[in-house]
């Protein structure tokens, strides 16, 4: 979630000059048996493959790119892809766009409490010894310190340690986040476009709330074993995205969360549902309205709108692609 990483730049005390991320890709050592259950768990998922979508109705448009956050020399060929739609758009729309990530850096100057907990016990007091060990010396080498984390939420902690040092350490030396979104960003306002944003800029910090202290803590649990082999990871998920393989991105993290996080099957099943539900569902489902509304407007002159978002919302009975094809849009694979 693109606002969520810019809050990371806010906070990121590292230094420049990552080299870029190396490993292997973790679906090459799946044994034939977690191959299977990963096959198994994307084939039935509607439109879980592929980054780039038209949806019509009637007159109205909607070219719709999945995106990664993250730079990559690989989106140029994706922008070029984009060329046409842009060249006869009437606005752009994103997750978050320009004025609400500064709308984002101001309030969090203002209200450190918004990430910061700054009463009640803090994360070492909570977790056990090892696995307060095993955090504070991942979200070291992410730039964070172990005074600043032990005191940061729960969520923002367990988002954090799923995500490589080397892919941190280039967006902080980059000092903003140039991955797929903002180059669309920048190409919007080249060619002076609306861009309009899909959510306003204090959502991050609604996702979470209504969760027990253990369900915070289970958050970190399953995300915390990525941290031993995070370039591994990143490797496998940047390999995964630009093969277009969006869902198996989904469903590989619970079959290692399986395996390596200590939780039960069940325990892990209610973790990956509730990040779902909140990070990925109900974000969805409140994004039609304005693309829907933006495509029709469009229309009336003779234009269409593009969307750009993560990746992860395309797929899925719940996925934007699917809202739209329940409510009349055909959908059509771009990039396939």
């Amino acid at each position: 979630m693109r606002i969520l990483l810019m809050v990371f730049l806010t906070l990121w005390t590292g230094t420049a000059g990552a080299a870029p991320c190396e490993g292997r890709n973790l679906f090459d050592a799946l044994s034939a048996e977690d191959r299977s259950r990963l096959d198994a768990a994307v084939d039935d998922i509607p439109y879980h493959s592929g980054l780039l979508w038209r949806a019509t109705k009637d007159s109205a448009e909607i070219t719709l790119v999945g995106t990664y956050h993250f730079p990559d020399a690989r989106h140029e060929a994706m922008l070029d892809r984009l060329g046409d739609p842009l060249g006869n758009a009437a606005a752009v729309y994103v997750e978050a766009g320009p004025q609400e990530e500064e709308r984002l850096a101001t309030a969090l100057s203002e209200d450190p409490s918004l990430m910061v907990n700054e009463s009640g016990p803090t994360l070492p007091e909570r977790l056990n010894e090892q696995e307060w060990e095993i955090l504070s010396r991942a979200m070291a080498e992410r730039g964070l310190p172990a005074v600043v984390t032990a005191k940061l939420r729960p969520w923002y902690v367990a988002m954090m340690i799923g995500i490589s040092p080397c892919v941190l350490q280039e967006a902080g030396q980059e000092g903003e986040l140039r991955g797929l979104d903002h180059l669309l960003i920048e190409e919007a306002e080249d060619q002076e476009l609306p861009v309009h944003a899909l959510e306003p800029w204090d959502t991050v910090f609604s996702l979470f709330t209504g969760m027990t202290p253990e369900e915070e803590l289970d958050m970190i649990r399953t995300a915390l074993p990525v941290a031993s082999y995070s370039n591994d990871y990143a490797v496998t998920l940047t390999e995964a995205y630009f093969s277009g393989d969006v869902w198996k991105i989904w469903e590989f993290g619970r079959i290692d969360a399986y395996a390596n996080s200590g939780l039960s099957e069940d325990e892990v099943d209610e973790q990956f549902s509730f990040a779902q539900s909140r990070l990925m569902d109900q974000r969805n489902e409140s994004w039609i309205e304005p693309l829907t509304e933006g495509a029709l407007a469009a229309a009336g002159e003779g234009k269409e709108i593009v969307a750009g978002f993560g990746a992860l919302h395309l797929p899925g009975e719940q996925g934007v692609l699917r809202l739209l094809e329940k409510r009349g849009w055909t959908i059509e694979r771009l990039d396939g």
